[in-house]
């Protein structure tokens, strides 16, 4: 596994763990084998900044790049006792046509300190879309459940602003102007010219997949939060990618047990809800659904891959410092979420009637 090692100053180190919810960097030095790196070295997250295993934004200054990349996350997995959840998600999630950050697995020691097993988690901005010889185009994360395409905050009040819940991740500022359109639209059309409309302000079909995909790993959060909207220039469609996508596979973002039919097959927000109101996309995400249900979304084709990942960090597990269940308890995630792998597939399969 990659082995990164950072140096800073404890003091300051200190300082940015005792105020988590800072959103401050702190100078440092990362060593990659013998590459040396001038860094800065943040704490990310919303919840996940409580835990004692803290998460990371790392910054690169000098160079400015590490394999073409200024900038990733350092997810800490905490409250998942698997620690894979999030690239098993990212990976299907790829593997079933939707653009998802890559993420590898390394390990992390701050000052000479072992930290654990953590996972390098791509941050989706220009160097994404230079890499996947992608155009050029906005993008813009949604950073709370006020991210949700609708005109009400989560609690049920107007929004102060219409894009409340998003920040812009890259793009000029007047580009901004894009997703302004694309939330009105969503919100005041009427029926019949939303349904003329919307396919030229959203890829469809990247969309469908993409709900697919948040409603096969049950992600509660991810209909309303964990997803960036990037805007292709080329085509003038905005595509939509996951990330954070921990709480999935059974388990929810605090890893405690969900029951398999816990979303439902449609999943959740204002947009999801006017597309599907629509029998040609019913039809079209079904189609999608169906492909998924049987290729994919099954403990064939994903039963390798989480051994595979599990073997890979498993050495580590006992050394990792902020690890609090015991090994066995890592071991059993293999069934545990293959067990649930089987018993959403079925679910999913048994209510694809309701999408007639």
């Amino acid at each position: 596994m990659r082995t990164y090692k950072i140096f800073v100053n404890p003091s300051d180190f200190s300082e940015l763990k005792k105020n988590y919810w800072s959103e401050d960097f702190i100078a440092g030095t990362l060593f990659d084998g013998d590459q040396k790196y001038q860094i800065e070295l943040g704490i990310r997250g919303h919840h996940i900044r409580s835990h004692r295993k803290k998460s990371y934004d790392i910054l690169f200054v000098r160079p400015l790049f590490l394999r073409k990349i200024k900038e990733f996350h350092l997810n800490s997995e905490y409250r998942d006792p698997s620690l894979i959840r999030n690239k098993l998600s990212m990976d299907f999630f790829r593997a079933i046509g939707v653009l998802a950050p890559e993420a590898e697995h390394v390990l992390l020691y701050i000052n000479g300190m072992f930290q654990g097993v953590y996972l390098q988690l791509e941050a989706f901005n220009e160097d994404s879309l230079i890499k996947r010889n992608l155009p050029n185009g906005p993008i813009f994360y949604a950073i709370n459940d006020d991210a949700n395409f609708s005109l009400l905050t989560a609690e049920g009040d107007p929004k102060p602003e219409l894009d409340e819940g998003y920040t812009q991740k890259s793009g000029a500022e007047e580009e901004r102007r894009f997703l302004l359109e694309l939330l009105v639209k969503i919100n005041t059309l009427p029926d019949d010219k939303f349904n003329r409309q919307i396919g030229n302000q959203l890829d469809i079909d990247k969309y469908l997949r993409w709900l697919a995909g948040a409603v096969c790993t049950q992600n509660f959060d991810g209909f309303v939060h964990n997803y960036a909207l990037y805007r292709n220039m080329d085509t003038g469609l905005f595509e939509i990618s996951p990330w954070d996508y921990d709480g999935t596979w059974g388990r929810d973002l605090h890893g405690e047990e969900m029951e398999p039919d816990y979303i439902p097959i449609q999943g959740y927000n204002t947009l999801t809800a006017r597309i599907l109101e629509f029998q040609k996309y019913r039809n079209q995400y079904r189609d999608i659904l169906v492909q998924i249900l049987e290729q994919q979304f099954t403990k064939d084709f994903l039963a390798p891959i989480i051994k595979e990942m599990l073997k890979k960090i498993e050495p580590y597990v006992e050394k990792d410092p902020y690890i609090k269940q015991n090994k066995q308890m890592f071991l059993d995630e293999y069934s545990y979420i293959l067990t649930f792998i089987k018993n959403r597939n079925a679910y999913l399969k048994e209510n694809l009637h309701t999408l007639d």
